[in-house]
């Protein structure tokens, strides 16, 4: 794998040498040395206050859509609006990100996500109350976010030593997963006390810290052989990903989870039937990242892990078990511990799943393989809503929730069986 060089670190902001070997204590904590990068300290305090806004809407548009229709299928048709886009932009995001400059195409594609939020301010506050305008505008935001992501996650290993890609993937998988706590429980507080409008306001305004980071980076322009964005490209990179058994697997185990044991498109109607409504859909949104945010800040072990692929299995059989666990809890603060259970175990599956690609991708290959990952990590949610939404019509809102959950437990252990070598997987990088 490549590693930054001299001048990439001093465009970096001076990434520090490793430092001697930290007290046992600090060993279990989250590691923090990434941050002594001043350009990707920069990105990571942007994208961390930014997302909690990002939350915000999460949350808001669901639950306007369910006041709107009454109906949790419209809730999950909001998943598939954002799927398509993320499919399409997503994989040619990154074929874009390994031709050109990163730092320009992070700045304009975040400027549409900021657009797009500024549209649905603008449509709450007229009481337009259009299904299809929500369906519209979450089609534009998803296919902004699924060029501007995958190009934030390439430039990463340009901004930190290969050795700490691990604990920066970690802090930013902290920080996200804290701003979906603090985001949906904020959205619970401000749909209940004032408007949609505000919520996406209060969205827009705390975007403007990422724009600011994405401005202030370094110019990335990509290293090695030059691509055109094109079909062609796109092709090679999923070819990269089909002779890599590897990454097919931490592809194929994510996409089990997120598709069938994402209840997320439920919280609305099991908020309001069985929690009594209010601000219990906060509290089910924020669940899941409470306990990532747990997991993160004692997070210092992850690192040091070297059957990654086991470690990954364990953790997404976890999820699966909590998650369907959750679903049957009559009381509101045992569904949210279990969800924060699950919430705990995604945090460990998504550093591994993010580090494992990373590693493996040199440096002109990132951006695309960071689309796919977009594609798989963003779109598994948005397809595991729809099947949600459609399985509750169908059997009701407790089967679709803990059905998904044992269906993903039995799925991801037939898998692991039938490729070991996955199991065995050590952290290296690919030949």
């Amino acid at each position: 794998m490549t590693q930054p060089t001299e001048e990439t670190a001093r465009e970096a902001g001076g990434a520090a040498p490793p430092a001697a070997a930290p007290p046992r204590w600090r060993r279990v904590l989250l590691d923090t040395a990434p941050l002594r990068a001043t350009a990707f300290r920069r990105l990571f305090l942007g994208q961390s206050v930014s997302f909690v806004g990002y939350q915000l809407t999460a949350v808001a548009v669901p639950v306007q859509m369910y006041a709107i229709t009454e109906s949790s299928f419209w809730v999950g048709m909001l998943g598939l609006a954002g799927l398509i886009p993320l499919i399409l932009f997503g994989l040619w995001g990154g074929a874009v990100a390994d031709a050109i400059d990163r730092r320009t195409l992070l700045l304009i594609s975040s400027l549409v996500v900021w657009v797009v939020t500024g549209g649905l301010v603008l449509q709450a506050l007229l009481g337009l109350d259009n299904p299809w305008l929500l369906l519209g505008l979450t089609a534009v935001q998803s296919g902004a976010f699924a060029v501007s992501g995958p190009t934030r996650s390439a430039i990463i290993p340009r901004l930190v030593p290969t050795e700490q890609v691990p604990s920066a993937n970690t802090l930013n998988y902290t920080a996200s997963n804290f701003g979906t706590v603090v985001g949906p429980l904020l959205a619970g507080l401000i749909l209940a006390r004032w408007s949609y409008a505000f919520a996406y306001a209060v969205d827009a305004a705390l975007f403007t810290v990422a724009l600011y980071a994405a401005f202030r980076l370094p110019h990335l322009q990509p290293t090695g052989e030059r691509v055109s964005p094109g079909l062609r490209a796109v092709g090679q990179g999923l070819a990269f990903i089909a002779l890599k058994p590897i990454l097919l697997m931490s592809f194929a185990v994510d996409i089990i989870a997120m598709v069938f044991a994402m209840p997320r498109a439920l919280f609305p109607q099991i908020a309001d039937e069985r929690y009594g409504g209010g601000e219990a859909v906060g509290w089910l949104f924020a669940a899941i990242a409470i306990g990532s945010v747990l997991a993160g800040l004692s997070s210092g072990w992850i690192g040091r892990v070297r059957r990654q692929g086991l470690a990954l299995t364990i953790a997404v059989i976890g999820w699966g078990v909590a998650v369907a666990a959750a679903g049957l809890a009559s009381s509101l603060w045992l569904a949210v511990a279990l969800l924060a259970l699950a919430g705990a175990a995604d945090l460990v599956s998504a550093v591994y799943r993010q580090t494992i690609l990373q590693v493996y991708a040199p440096d002109e290959m990132r951006g695309r393989m960071q689309g796919v990952f977009m594609v798989v990590v963003a779109g598994g949610p948005r397809l595991g809503d729809l099947r949600a939404g459609v399985t509750e019509s169908w059997f009701g809102p407790t089967v679709s929730w803990v059905g998904g959950g044992i269906v993903c437990v039995i799925l991801v252990v037939l898998l692991a069986a039938a490729v070991p070598r996955f199991l065995r997987y050590n952290g290296g990088a690919a030949s």
